[in-house]
């Protein structure tokens, strides 16, 4: 199979298909400051709410996209949208347990190596090819990963880590079927995925789903808005940009997230998280801002 590479992609859809991520970004990196401010639900009832309102806004996406003709899309993702679907749903459910079982920073800095893990699995199943900006960008992004946890990761259990790594390692494979698939409309995948979550979360607190009506307001704020515009927006661009490219902007909402903390609740990051997102966010901006300076 020949190699894929940047230049092949027209540049006023690669800029169109950056800003959407960097809209999503933006939007989803209020998630964390969010799930802060839920009182008493824990991670499998905010699951089960959030994927539930996530689920109602792909579906209403969908019927006024495609009208009567929407059942007809989830059938057209076939095995491969149903693995990425489970793939998704997996990742979503490692992630909770390691948010819950390790540290937030050593969940947070595994999370952020997804770029990096897609990178090398694009290469190796799709052949992409990725341009000396794009490796340039990446390069100093990590340069500002290292530099946010340059005081460690804190303390965490062995199980919790490896759940951050198969978060990282599901969310990857995730990306690779949805830019091999970029012919395809996936955003059905979404809803399967959210429905999967939903009965893992059923099965589980099924006896136990009673929240406050804050609580649930902030769960369907999640998935109903935040997560489901992010992922809406990962899906369009999926067909512009190569699949390193698409989870590069994730590193957006981990260096983001920290400042409407502080901004709104009052707890200040440390100086090299603010350093080390710094030079994250400028990385990315550079990298989004030549490739509009080329339309």
């Amino acid at each position: 199979m020949s190699q894929i590479s940047e230049r092949f992609d027209a540049s006023p859809k690669r800029a169109y298909a950056m800003l959407l991520l960097l809209i999503g970004s933006f939007v989803i990196s209020f998630s964390g400051l969010v799930i802060r401010n839920i009182d008493q639900a824990d991670s499998w009832q905010i699951n089960f709410y959030r994927s539930f309102a996530f689920a109602i806004t792909i579906s209403l996406v969908l019927l006024l996209r495609y009208g009567s003709n929407a059942p007809k899309q989830l059938k057209g993702i076939g095995r491969q949208g149903i693995l990425a679907a489970i793939l998704l749903a997996f990742a979503s459910i490692a992630f909770l347990q390691a948010i819950t079982n390790t540290s937030v920073a050593a969940t947070t800095f595994t999370l952020c190596c997804i770029p990096f893990l897609t990178a090398i699995m694009a290469w190796l199943f799709l052949r992409e090819r990725l341009g000396q900006s794009t490796i340039f960008t990446m390069l100093i992004a990590l340069l500002g990963v290292l530099l946010m946890f340059a005081q460690g990761f804190g303390s965490g259990s062995l199980y919790g880590n490896f759940m951050a790594f198969l978060c990282a390692i599901g969310f990857s494979c995730y990306a690779i079927i949805v830019r091999h698939n970029r012919r395809i409309e996936m955003l059905p995948t979404l809803i399967l995925s959210n429905g999967i979550v939903i009965i893992v979360a059923l099965a589980l607190r099924w006896d136990n789903l009673d929240i406050s009506w804050n609580d649930l307001l902030l769960c369907f704020i999640l998935g109903g808005l935040l997560s489901a515009t992010v992922n809406t927006l990962f899906i369009i661009a999926s067909k512009h940009l190569f699949a390193a490219e698409l989870t590069l902007f994730m590193l957006l909402e981990f260096t983001l997230g920290p400042i409407w903390v502080w901004i709104f609740i009052n707890e200040i990051p440390s100086q090299w998280t603010l350093i080390g997102g710094s030079v994250v966010v400028i990385a990315v901006l550079i990298k989004t801002i030549s490739e509009i300076r080329k339309v």
